[in-house]
């Protein structure tokens, strides 16, 4: 026993050579991967004159805080950080939870109109009505002018539905009949025995939707343009960025139009990056745990 634990723990030259370059490998993509981000970070704190010479790699040359100044000099960029927030918590919890909730439906083998809603479902991602009747339908919902027009057009996702339906299909379905036979109803089935076991996936479709309404800002164009109280972040960044661009010809203020000449597009431009990614990338850390069990999910059979 103790020679063959010998021979286990000794490496030949392939295991060796085979490890370094492993390790070089994933050395050099975590460099691909990490740079980016390190540059934008970088150009994003630098000094917008000093930008436009180049040559910034992942240390400012000129540290600088005035493009993140430029942006937080708009008046309505707190309401609009709060109004991103606020749509970016309820849209996940309402289209996780209608998403949930049908995705269960359709994969009850006692359910007969599972076939009909399925290829009706799948129609949708083939079949839209298009920008102007999408605006009509709105606009007859009493949706223009309010937040809710940010959450109920996409609270039901067909794709999504179709993930966690994959999900909850290759779950054991005795698991449904005994608490049926403990006197548990649809809804106690669901909430109390279905929902716990999908974690993984309802983590990543929460990603998914959390990332999609923290980015959204045509919507707000096409609804709640001429509405101040129900901006988004995404949509007054846009504007900042016009402004930067066309040389502050949408600025507010002259303080504003005065920090517009010393910055440049592109520093701005970073400077946004970093703000639109940072509360996401906070984010993750909290979910990364489930992508993980998701990975691992049926890879060990009892």
């Amino acid at each position: 026993m103790a020679k063959l634990s010998a021979s286990y723990g000794r490496q030949t030259l392939g295991d060796r050579v085979f490890d370094i370059g492993n390790v070089i490998f994933m050395t050099l993509v975590l460099i691909a991967t990490l740079y980016p981000f390190l540059n934008v970070l970088a150009v994003s704190f630098n000094d917008s004159a000093d930008t436009v010479r180049g040559g910034i790699t992942i240390w400012p040359r000129e540290f600088t805080l005035e493009n993140y100044k430029v942006i937080f000099s708009y008046g309505t960029l707190v309401t609009a950080f709060q109004i991103s927030v606020l749509r970016t918590i309820v849209g996940t919890i309402l289209s996780l939870t209608a998403c949930s909730m049908v995705a269960y439906t359709l994969s009850r083998r006692d359910f007969q109109g599972r076939k009909f809603i399925s290829v009706f479902l799948v129609l949708t991602l083939y079949v839209s009505g298009g920008l102007i009747p999408g605006f009509l339908l709105m606009k007859n919902l009493g949706l223009m002018n309010s937040f809710w027009v940010y959450v109920l057009p996409g609270m039901v996702n067909a794709f999504y539905i179709f993930m966690i339906r994959s999900f909850m299909d290759n779950l054991p379905y005795a698991l449904q009949e005994s608490a049926k036979l403990d006197g548990a109803n649809d809804f106690t089935i669901f909430w109390r025995v279905i929902l716990p076991l999908c974690k993984p996936v309802l983590a990543t479709i929460a990603l998914f939707v959390a990332v999609g309404q923290w980015n959204a800002w045509f919507d707000t164009y096409l609804y709640n343009g001429s509405n101040p109280s129900m901006t988004t972040l995404q949509f007054e960044l846009m504007k900042i960025l016009q402004s930067t661009t066309s040389g502050a010809d949408q600025a507010r203020g002259s303080n504003i139009l005065e920090q517009m000449r010393n910055v440049s597009p592109d520093s701005v431009k970073m400077a946004i990056t970093i703000v639109t990614i940072v509360p996401i990338l906070l984010v993750y850390p909290f979910l990364q745990r489930y992508f993980v069990q998701g990975m691992t999910l049926g890879a060990v059979k009892s």
